[in-house]
């Protein structure tokens, strides 16, 4: 089973699209090189930040996954007052 936490999902379960092989990734890193020295730099924050990521202890439950994805679908959710909010945890 793929670790569902990288990213929320990783990208190439979305897009269903085959693993790159060692070679295009050697050739995408290599286009890198050729790149403006800001954009370079940007790169390397990025991959670093995923093997950060990559490194923590901390990961979601496939349920925590799913409610996330559930709010994500949900950009405007109806906020509770006070009020609402006391009336629906009353004994």
């Amino acid at each position: 089973m793929q670790d569902r936490n990288q990213g929320l999902r990783q990208p190439s379960l979305l897009c269903y699209s085959p693993p790159m092989t060692r070679d295009q990734v050697k050739a995408v890193l290599d286009r890198v090189l050729t790149w403006p020295p800001d954009r370079q730099e940007d790169a390397v924050r990025v991959l670093e930040g995923m093997e950060e990521l990559d490194a923590s202890e901390y990961r979601l439950s496939d349920d925590q996954v799913a409610e996330v994805e559930r709010r994500m679908a949900n950009p405007n959710p109806k906020y509770l007052t006070l009020e609402e909010f006391n009336e629906r945890f009353k004994d």
